[in-house]
């Protein structure tokens, strides 16, 4: 998995007084949970935008004056409730040996076959929560759709799990291609597999594929 790589400062003071200090001067105050204690420090709120501003999945180094370097994931993030700017930060610190759950991001390839023919593609799930050990974190889950019908869905027992264990159960829906009012029967359906397809639809959604 892709790394972003954080330079930041520890922080002495906590309080409020402190606190509202870091923020007028361009800094967010965060906290990196997981170790022996929890390690206070303050970043430029610019250094935030390539983690958090995207829907990518990505780890942390964060690199402390003095040197000493940690490796985490977000946890939490605040955003002030006007102006969206951030106001803290939480982290959690990564350890080679250890696993860590973490949601990645869905990416669907191909074109399906059912969308050709009318049908509505439906992302049930544009994230999965995995565990595994950070060195097996895969930047994202990647699905071709291309085989599917109309009818037809993807879920989470249908993928493989590779170096990393699924906290879903097997049957949870990831993307499905759904009948709409243009649809027709797949060109290469037999006449047993169109009758399975429902003739109605209660979403008036037309015929795109996300």
């Amino acid at each position: 998995m892709k790394s972003i790589t954080i330079n930041g400062s520890q922080r002495e003071s906590v309080g409020k007084k402190a606190t509202k200090a870091l923020r007028n001067a361009g800094q967010v105050p965060c906290v990196l949970y997981g170790g022996d204690k929890p390690v206070h420090f303050a970043a430029p709120e610019l250094a935030f935008s390539k983690l958090v501003y995207t829907p990518n999945a990505h780890t942390v180094v964060i690199n402390l004056e003095g040197g000493e370097v940690l490796k985490a994931v977000l946890q939490d993030i605040q955003f002030h409730p006007t102006t969206d700017r951030i106001l803290h930060v939480d982290f959690y610190q990564l350890f080679d040996d250890k696993e860590i759950a973490l949601d990645i991001p869905v990416q669907l390839v191909g074109n399906s076959k059912g969308v050709k023919n009318g049908g509505v593609l439906r992302r049930n799930n544009r994230k999965l929560r995995i565990k595994a050990l950070p060195a097996n974190l895969p930047d994202f889950i990647e699905i071709d759709i291309t085989p599917l019908k109309i009818g037809d869905k993807v879920a989470v027992g249908d993928l493989p799990s590779g170096d990393y264990t699924f906290l879903h159960s097997d049957n949870t829906v990831v993307c499905q291609v759904r009948t709409s009012r243009t649809a027709v029967v797949d060109a290469d359906d037999d006449e047993d597999e169109a009758g399975d397809v429902p003739a109605t639809e209660t979403d008036d959604t037309a015929a795109v594929q996300e």
